[in-house]
C-alpha cells in the first residue's frame, strides 16, 4: 500500500455564498482513502514505515492521547506490514480504555501508559534514548509524525492536486507536518492555507522551517482565529455547524480538525476573501472518530 497509488474523491460543495461569489470550492476527500489508515496518516506515516525496513527494524514506537487518530494509524500500518509496535500513552491508565486504545490493541500494539508530567517532558529528556536502547531493532515516529520524513510523506498528497487551475488549497494544522508537506509540493500559483487548531500556535514558521530542513518555501495564509478556545476545544457554534454542514454535504467532519478548517473557509468565502473564479481545495484529513470522545447527547449523533 503506497500513498503514490493512492486516488481520493474529490466533491464539490455548493451553496448560495460559492454561487454568488462564483467560487469552485471543494473537499478532497482523504478521509475515504481507507477505513482505518484515513485522512493524511497514510502519507505522513509511510516513509517512517520504509525507513524501518530499510533498516530491519521490527518495532515502530510512537506517541499520543487516548484518542489519538495517530495512534490508531500507526498501529494497524505497522500490523500490516507484519512489524510490532508500541504505543506511549499519555497519562494514567484509566479503568476502561478508549474506543481508540482497544482498536489500536486490535492491532497488536503494546501500550506503555506514562503520567502527564513525564510525557510532557519527553523532549527533555533521555526518555527516546532509553527506549532505543531497551529496543534496539526500532524505528521511533514522533507525536503526529513530526518529523520531515512525515512532512515528505504529506507532500504526497499534492500529487493529485497538480491542477493549475486550482488556486487555493486549504488544511488545518495541529502539527504542522501536513501543512509543510504541502508547502514542498505545491504549484508556484497555488496558496496554501493553513488552520491552526490549537491556540496561540505562534511558532508554525519555526515548525516549517525544521520539517523542510532550511529549504525555501512559499509562506501560507494562515487563519489563526478559529481554534474555538484550543484544541480539542469546542462550543456550540461549531457543532451545530458540523451537523448542518453534513446535513446540507453528507461529509462528516470532526470537532478537533477538520470541522474547525471547514468553518474557516466557509467564513472566510460569506466574507469575501476568495477572489472571483478562485477555486479552492479543503483536505478532508480524516480523524472523525475522535468524535466518539464527545457526549452520546452531542448534536453531531443526531
Amino acid at each position: 500500500m503506497l500513498p503514490i497509488d493512492i486516488v481520493f474523491p474529490i466533491n464539490e460543495i455548493k451553496n448560495q455564498f460559492t454561487d454568488s461569489m462564483d467560487i469552485e470550492l471543494y473537499a478532497a476527500r482523504l478521509d475515504q482513502i481507507h477505513s482505518i489508515v484515513s485522512g493524511n496518516k497514510l502519507y505522513k506515516l509511510h516513509y517512517f514505515i520504509e525507513e524501518a525496513k530499510a533498516c530491519n527494524h521490527n518495532t515502530i514506537i510512537t506517541f499520543g492521547g487516548a484518542y489519538s487518530n495517530h495512534l490508531v494509524a500507526t498501529a494497524w500500518y505497522s500490523n500490516y506490514h507484519g512489524l510490532k509496535s508500541i504505543g506511549i500513552i499519555r497519562g494514567e491508565k484509566p479503568d476502561s480504555l478508549s474506543h481508540t486504545l482497544i482498536d489500536c490493541m486490535s492491532y497488536n500494539m503494546e501500550l506503555i501508559f506514562i503520567p502527564r508530567e513525564q510525557y510532557a517532558q519527553i523532549d527533555k529528556t533521555d526518555y527516546i534514548q532509553q527506549l532505543k536502547t531497551k529496543y534496539p531493532d526500532s524505528t521511533v515516529i514522533p507525536e503526529g509524525g513530526y518529523h520531515p520524513l512525515g512532512a515528505k510523506g504529506a507532500s504526497l498528497i499534492m500529487n493529485q492536486l497538480k491542477d493549475s487551475t486550482i488556486t487555493h488549497i486549504c488544511t488545518a494544522v495541529g502539527s504542522a507536518t501536513t501543512l509543510a508537506g504541502l508547502l514542498q509540493n505545491a504549484e508556484v500559483n497555488q496558496k496554501i492555507v493553513a488552520v491552526p487548531v490549537i491556540k496561540n500556535m505562534t511558532d508554525i514558521p519555526e515548525r516549517l522551517t525544521y520539517l523542510h530542513q532550511n529549504k525555501q518555501f512559499n509562506p501560507p495564509v494562515i487563519l489563526d482565529n478559529y481554534h474555538f478556545g484550543g484544541y480539542a476545544k469546542y462550543d456550540d457554534n461549531l457543532l451545530n455547524f458540523i451537523y448542518d454542514f453534513n446535513k446540507d454535504h453528507q461529509i462528516i467532519s470532526d470537532f478537533v480538525y477538520t470541522g474547525k478548517m471547514f468553518f474557516a473557509v466557509m467564513d472566510q468565502v460569506k466574507k469575501g476573501y476568495f477572489k472571483k473564479g478562485s477555486k479552492v481545495i479543503c483536505l478532508h484529513t480524516g480523524g472523525t472518530q475522535g468524535n466518539f470522545s464527545l457526549p452520546s447527547t452531542s448534536i453531531i449523533f443526531k
